[in-house]
């Protein structure tokens, strides 16, 4: 492959990563602020995720086979269609109907979305490994490092965007028509995103071989632990951000629709531009550095205590707003670490003809761990509040670390830069 072949492909790549990135952050915070506006519990609006999360463990699961069988390009695009028609869908939704109605609805919605969350990023971060070659010059590296950060740079801009497009169409054509119009918006500009998809290659990412589907459940003990460890890492973090914060800050705190949005926009680009910046930090880029499996086991304890700090300080009465804001700057920042290392690892033990494979089935374990941590977001949120999402958060994190401390050093490093969540 030329380095102008790379350089398209992995351009068009990108593009539709950050496209996708967006519309999803946007609307994982629009369902959120506008379903909890119409008076749904925590439980419910946790539920709404439901499918969300669950489809994308079976995406994950199966989507590495069939970009195996079918190629990269299949899956990325077909997972930008798929996103298409589920916020076409949360569109239609309507407020007269049955509250277990409405669930329902954007739980099948939430459903297509969770497919194509998972199809996407399997695919972009499969074809990424693909499209920059390994004899490449030291910008290609570049780039791949910018796609880490950027990616959740641009979903804490999501986060925004959906604040933003609820808090301005809302007052000018009612709460409903004003979801609506965002929701078309959204699917309009992916929509245009989708038609370049016949610019890549067909075949990219299919092997000649066939795959047995036996092959699906990873035969690497190191893989096998990593996605463990992912697993219980990614719960703990959703466990308290993904319902409980966001309704926190409004509810308790009495923060509006653009305060939320903003907040939580400015959290997930401090932690992309950490995540960009970790490989250098960690000093993976230079032959000798790279991340063993020590790194990982010393900054999973550095982040085991700090959601039972934030918990304490919670049960001291100290001011919620500073202890929220301190707490999440110092969390972000140690969870950034913790998960481009995990992700240099998955990339440093698997081999080129199995990266769709071990990627997709690392990132099923990451999926399970955001089912869990949403499931339980809005349970334990509405019984015991923040604190008691802390310390679960806390005991997650504790299993994580478990689980690392059977990791192996890698035998090799990988032929690219960390690919984080």
């Amino acid at each position: 492959m030329s380095q102008a072949t790379a350089v398209k492909n992995y351009a068009l790549v990108t593009a539709a990563y950050w496209g996708f990135t967006l519309t999803d952050g946007a609307l994982r915070m629009m369902v959120l602020l506008h379903f909890h506006k119409l008076g749904f519990t925590p439980i419910q609006i946790a539920s709404l995720f439901l499918f969300y999360e669950i489809f994308g463990v079976i995406t994950n699961f199966l989507g590495g086979w069939i970009g195996s069988l079918f190629g990269l390009r299949l899956t990325l695009y077909g997972g930008i269609g798929l996103q298409i028609v589920g916020l076409v869908m949360l569109g239609l939704v309507n407020p007269e109907w049955p509250i277990l109605g409405q669930v329902v609805y954007v739980m099948a919605a939430q459903a297509l979305a969770g497919i194509a969350k998972d199809l996407t990023k399997m695919s972009s971060k499969s074809a990424i490994r693909l499209v920059v070659p390994k004899e490449a010059d030291s910008r290609l590296f570049k780039w791949v490092a910018m796609l880490t950060g950027s990616k959740n740079a641009l979903k804490g801009i999501g986060f925004f965007l959906g604040a933003a497009l609820l808090q301005g169409f809302g007052p000018l054509y009612g709460e409903m028509m004003g979801f609506r119009l965002a929701s078309f918006v959204q699917a309009a500009v992916l929509a245009v995103i989708f038609c370049t998809g016949a610019l890549l290659p067909a075949d990219m990412g299919k092997i000649k071989s066939k795959v047995a589907f036996k092959q699906l459940f990873s035969k690497s003990e190191a893989i096998n632990i990593l996605s463990a460890a992912r697993f219980f890492l990614f719960g703990s973090r959703d466990v308290w951000f993904v319902v409980a914060l966001p309704v926190f800050l409004y509810d308790t705190l009495g923060w509006t629709f653009m305060q939320v949005g903003s907040y939580m926009a400015a959290w997930v680009i401090g932690y992309g531009m950490v995540q960009f910046l970790a490989p250098q930090l960690l000093r993976s880029y230079r032959p000798g550095h790279a991340p063993k499996a020590r790194t990982i086991q010393v900054w999973t304890l550095a982040l085991t205590g700090i959601p039972g700090l934030i918990a304490l300080a919670f049960m001291a009465n100290w001011d919620p707003n500073w202890v929220i804001t301190g707490g999440l700057i110092v969390f972000g920042i140690v969870f950034a670490f913790n998960s481009a290392v995990h992700s240099y690892l998955v990339l440093a033990y698997t081999e080129d003809d199995d990266v769709a494979l071990n990627v997709g089935f690392y990132y099923m374990a990451n999926s399970g761990g955001r089912l869990l941590g949403t499931i339980t977001s809005g349970l334990i949120f509405q019984v015991y509040g923040i604190t008691g999402c802390l310390w679960f958060s806390m005991i997650l994190i504790l299993a994580a670390g478990i689980y690392s401390l059977k990791l192996p050093d890698p035998t090799h490093a990988p032929s690219v830069l960390p690919v984080g969540d």
